[in-house]
C-alpha cells in the first residue's frame, strides 16, 4: 500500500517573514495575513489554555519526570496535538491503487476528535492531482512493466548488498550508462534514495573552508546536506539572480573567516530545477553566468524536471537552452517522471570517481533493487523513442499541454497560481490555514484528491493546495479536476482574483 504525499516531519521552524518580492508573487493582502494571523493566535490561545486546565486537573496523577529531558521539543509537541491533529485526515491518505490518473482511497474514521484514525475496508475512486506520476510510468507501461518482471527472474528483488561490496549488477552500469548519456554529462553514480542523493553527497564535495550558497527554497534534503558538510552556509533570495550575485561579491570580499581574508577553498551553489512548491523554474542562464563570473560551481538538483520538461525531457538545461558543460553537478531522481526509486549525480569522469570513493551512500548503503534499475533503464528508452515507437514525444507533449491548460484555466477562474508555463507543479494559494482542511475534504467527498500544504512545509502565510499534472491525465479528467477545483475554490473563499464571465459561465 502506498501513502498519497504527507506532509513533511513535523519541525519546529520559527515562523518567517514574508519578503516583499514573494508577497507581490502571491498576492498577500494585509488583511488576508492579519486574519491567517488571527486564526493561529486563536489556535494557539485555546491550545495552551487547554493544556493549562489538563495539567492543573491532573496534577496529582501526573507521572513523575522530574531529571528527564522531554523527548519531543515542546513547541513540536504542542503543534503536533493542537493543531495538526485536528486535521491529519488531510493528510498521508493511505491508496490502494497504482498511482494513476485515478486512485482508490482508503477511506478512514475517527472516534476521539481526529487523534486517532482508523482505516476502513472501502475506498473511493479518485482522480489523482496530487503524484509525482509525470509521465504515467508508476502505473504500468506496455514497453516497462514485462522487461521489470523479466528482471526479476533473471536477478532478485534486492542486491542486497551496497554499491561497493556486491551490489553492482550490469544494469547498473548500463543505467549510469544511459544517465549520463540522457543528461549530456560524461559519466553519472546512481543511489537507493533520492533524498540521500542529496544529503550524502553535498558533504563529500564541500566541507570546512567551504561556501555553500543555496536558494533560499530549496528542499529540505539540500539543507539537511548543507548543515552536515561544516562548510559555512549562505542564503539567496528565491530565484533572484542579482541578490545572488551580491552575496557572492560579499562573501568573497570577506574572505574564509572574518577580519582574516583567507580565500575560500570552494565555493558551491546549489538551485533547483524546478521548486517543488512553487512549480517555478529557476533563472539558469543568468545563475550560470554569475558562477562563472566569481569562478563557483553550480549544483542543480533536477528531481522535479528531469524527464518532465524539454523538448526530448532532458530538464531545464534543454528548456532553457543551458549546455550541460556549463553545470558541474547535476542531480536528479528517478521517483518522479521514470517511476522508480533512486536518485542520481553526473558530472566529470574525476568527479564520479571521486564519489565512488568517497561518498557513504556508495561504500555503505544498499544499492537501487535490479528490478528499480530495469524500470528507469525502459522508461529513458521511451523518452527518448529507442523502444521503437514515439510514445515518449506524446507523453511529453501531453503532459506540457495538459499543465498549461490546467494553469490557464485556473487563472481564468480566479485563483492565485503560482508556477511557469510548461511546468507540471502548480501551487494553488489558500493562505489561510482554515481553508486548508475545507478545501481538502471537500474536493475529496467529489472524488478528487489534492495535496494541501501548510505549515511548517510552507511559511506561516503561504499555504496552498498543490496539483501535479501528469501525461495519464486525459482531457476529460482535467476538466472534472477543474470543475470540482472551481466549485470548491468558491465555497472556501480561494478564488482572490476576478474571474472571466465567460468562464464562469462555462464551467457552471
Amino acid at each position: 500500500m502506498t501513502v498519497l504525499l504527507p506532509i513533511p516531519p513535523l519541525v519546529p521552524i520559527p515562523p518567517i517573514a514574508v519578503p516583499g518580492e514573494v508577497r507581490r508573487m502571491v498576492r498577500l493582502t494585509y488583511l488576508t495575513a492579519l486574519t491567517t494571523l488571527l486564526g493561529y493566535v486563536v489556535f494557539f490561545v485555546f491550545g495552551f489554555l487547554r493544556d493549562l486546565f489538563r495539567e492543573l486537573l491532573n496534577w496529582s496523577k501526573s507521572d513523575d519526570l522530574r531529571g528527564y529531558a522531554p523527548i519531543c521539543p515542546p513547541f513540536e509537541d504542542f503543534y503536533t496535538r493542537r493543531i495538526y491533529h485536528r486535521i491529519q485526515d488531510c493528510f498521508a491518505r493511505p491508496i490502494a491503487s497504482a498511482p494513476d490518473a485515478w486512485i482508490d482511497v482508503v477511506e478512514r474514521y475517527s472516534n476521539d476528535n481526529n487523534k486517532t484514525l482508523h482505516r476502513t475496508s472501502t475506498a473511493s475512486r479518485c482522480l489523482n492531482l496530487g503524484s509525482y506520476n509525470y509521465l504515467g510510468f508508476a502505473a504500468g507501461d506496455e514497453y516497462c512493466t514485462p522487461r521489470v518482471i523479466e528482471s526479476l527472474k533473471k536477478y532478485a528483488p534486492t542486491a542486497c548488498s551496497a554499491r561497493a561490496d556486491a551490489g553492482t549488477t550490469r544494469l547498473h552500469v548500463e543505467l549510469e550508462d544511459l544517465i549520463a548519456r540522457f543528461v549530456g554529462k560524461p559519466a553519472a553514480i546512481t543511489f537507493g534514495m533520492g533524498y540521500v542523493t542529496n544529503s550524502s553527497i553535498i558533504p563529500v564535495l564541500v566541507g570546512e573552508g567551504g561556501l555553500i550558497i543555496s536558494d533560499s527554497f530549496n528542499h529540505n534534503s539540500i539543507v539537511s546536506g548543507a548543515r552536515a558538510s561544516g562548510a559555512t552556509v549562505h542564503v539567496f533570495r528565491h530565484n533572484s539572480p542579482s541578490h545572488l550575485e551580491e552575496v557572492l561579491r560579499e562573501q568573497i570580499v570577506k574572505g574564509r573567516q572574518p577580519g582574516t581574508h583567507r580565500p575560500w577553498r570552494k565555493i558551491l551553489v546549489i538551485v533547483e530545477g524546478i521548486y517543488s512548491m512553487e512549480g517555478e523554474f529557476c533563472k539558469l542562464p543568468e545563475i550560470v553566468a554569475i558562477c562563472k563570473k566569481y569562478k563557483a560551481y553550480i549544483y542543480l538538483d533536477e528531481a522535479h524536471s528531469i524527464g518532465a520538461v524539454g523538448k526530448s525531457g532532458r530538464g531545464v538545461c534543454e528548456l532553457l537552452g543551458v549546455d550541460p558543460a556549463d553545470i558541474d553537478i547535476m542531480m536528479g531522481t528517478f521517483t518522479k517522471s521514470f517511476g522508480s526509486c533512486g536518485g542520481y549525480i553526473a558530472a566529470s569522469e574525476e568527479i564520479i570517481r571521486y564519489l565512488k570513493h568517497a561518498c557513504p551512500a556508495h561504500l555503505y548503503a544498499t544499492s537501487m533493487s535490479p528490478a528499480a534499475v530495469q524500470q528507469v533503464i525502459s522508461a529513458i528508452k521511451v523518452v527518448l523513442g529507442e523502444d521503437g515507437s514515439n510514445r515518449g514525444a506524446k507523453k511529453l507533449a501531453q503532459i506540457r499541454e495538459g499543465s498549461n491548460y490546467f494553469r490557464s484555466e485556473l487563472k481564468k477562474m480566479g485563483f492565485v497560481v503560482l508556477g511557469d508555463n510548461d511546468s507540471p507543479v502548480m501551487a494553488i494559494m489558500l493562505y489561510n490555514l482554515a481553508k486548508l482542511p475545507a478545501f481538502s475534504r471537500a474536493c475529496l467527498r467529489q472524488n478528487v484528491a489534492v495535496v494541501t500544504v501548510g505549515y511548517p512545509a510552507t511559511p506561516v502565510l503561504l499555504a496552498r493546495a498543490r496539483i501535479c499534472i501528469s501525461a495519464s491525465h486525459t482531457r476529460e479528467d482535467l476538466i472534472k479536476g477543474l470543475k470540482v477545483i472551481s466549485e470548491v475554490g468558491g465555497l472556501v473563499g480561494a478564488k482572490c482574483l476576478p474571474a472571466e464571465p465567460e468562464k464562469a459561465k462555462k464551467m457552471d
